[in-house]
């Protein structure tokens, strides 16, 4: 019963706060504001009628200092809902153009100022860490990227991919990892999910990197990532057990 409670009010609050938003947007039509804006709605509408408690610490070293690369861990759905309260204004993600068409939710991405790519144009498709590069120096942008490439699923943080460091490098801009703690003990038919932890670390300045430079800086975000997850999982056990 909780959990069919849980996805009608959740289908109903997410059409509704689409609507709202695709008003809103229209006012002010492209403008990166907005994706912090319904992020942090998104998150503070569903972590509450999901039984969760998010924990947020932010980096205040970032707070106004320009364009950055935002790396986090990706688990599945409920990323948006867990991580969004975090995420800074001016920050954008990359998705496809085909996400226009998603009812409701497509053209509130894009109205909020989204980056989409084509990637079914396979020339286009070969230049879109350009195509990233020049919305971040022309519109200073940050972005927010997801280094693993696809959903863990409870897998722990899988490899990641090169993207994102070339990005922060070929834009000069500093990349700066995001851990959230496991949230793939969600369950909707289970009134009270506890405690989880969003952490920002501290910038990494990309200065004089060159593009040989992404292994090594991957490498090296990956092991402090992959370290602080595992210290964040271990305080919410704590927390959880009380």
């Amino acid at each position: 019963m909780l959990f069919l409670f849980r996805i009608i009010i959740g289908a109903i609050l997410a059409i509704l706060v689409c609507v709202f938003g695709v008003i809103f947007c229209l006012f002010n039509p492209r403008n990166p504001k907005n994706v912090a804006r319904f992020a942090h709605i998104f998150g503070r509408v569903f972590t509450p009628l999901f039984g969760i408690k998010v924990i947020t610490r932010e980096c205040a070293t970032i707070k106004n200092s320009g364009s950055h690369v935002f790396i986090a861990n990706h688990q599945n759905n409920y990323d948006i809902l867990v991580a969004g309260q975090v995420v800074q204004y001016g920050t954008v993600t990359i998705g496809k153009k085909s996400l226009v068409w998603v009812p409701f939710f497509g053209p509130l991405y894009w109205l909020t100022g989204n980056i989409l790519l084509d990637r079914d144009n396979k020339s286009k498709a070969r230049d879109t860490l350009g195509q990233v590069v020049n919305e971040i120096q022309k519109k200073d942008l940050s972005v927010w990227m997801f280094p693993e490439g696809t959903r863990s699923r409870g897998r722990g943080l899988l490899p990641f991919k090169t993207g994102a460091f070339r990005t922060a490098i070929a834009a000069g801009v500093p990349i700066v990892p995001i851990c959230v703690s496991n949230t793939n003990t969600i369950r909707l038919n289970r009134w009270n999910n506890g405690y989880m932890i969003v952490e920002m670390l501290e910038p990494i300045s990309t200065v004089g990197m060159q593009k040989e430079d992404a292994k090594g800086l991957m490498d090296r975000c990956y092991q402090m990532m992959d370290d602080k997850i595992k210290q964040l999982d271990e305080e919410v056990k704590r927390l959880n057990s009380q």
